[in-house]
């Protein structure tokens, strides 16, 4: 009887085989867009992922701010975040203030709430790049166009 192996990507080759993608986020739900780009830096788009190695691709994001949102949640939605002082500790932002001063943010954290939190989701985070216009600094690495299905 012949036993399979179950096949493990190691880190060594999943480092080999990152590729680059850009997506335009114009007109784009934000939270479609941000599960897209969590599965495209996870790895989970390709048939060697494993959910111990990051073996996930950069993704550069452009237009950010640009974003399209449904419903109420550009007063509703808040961004939350406590200073660990007492009383005057916390702080409250739209994301209508996001959009309007940091647009970059909004995806980030998005894409932030859909990975691993942990060692490998710190590192998973870094190969996203989100640019609040049309220019980023990546052309030289031939960025393929990601498109939406």
């Amino acid at each position: 009887m012949k036993v399979e192996k179950t096949y493990v990507t190691t880190p060594e080759e999943a480092q080999a085989n990152k590729t680059w993608y850009v997506l335009d986020a114009e007109g784009k739900t934000l939270g479609r867009v941000a599960s897209k780009i969590a599965q495209m830096i996870i790895g989970k788009h390709k048939p060697t992922y494993t959910p111990s190695v990051d073996c996930g691709d950069f993704v550069v994001v452009i237009n950010a701010e640009k974003i399209a949102v449904t419903g109420n949640r550009l007063e509703e939605k808040m961004y939350v975040r406590h200073s660990m002082y007492a009383g005057a500790g916390l702080k409250q932002v739209s994301l209508k203030k996001v959009l309007a001063h940091r647009p970059e943010r909004a995806i980030r954290e998005a894409v932030w709430g859909m990975i691993p939190h942990g060692k490998l989701g710190r590192r998973m985070i870094t190969k996203l790049k989100v640019y609040g216009g049309t220019e980023h600094p990546h052309a030289a690495q031939q960025p393929q166009v990601l498109e939406d299905k």
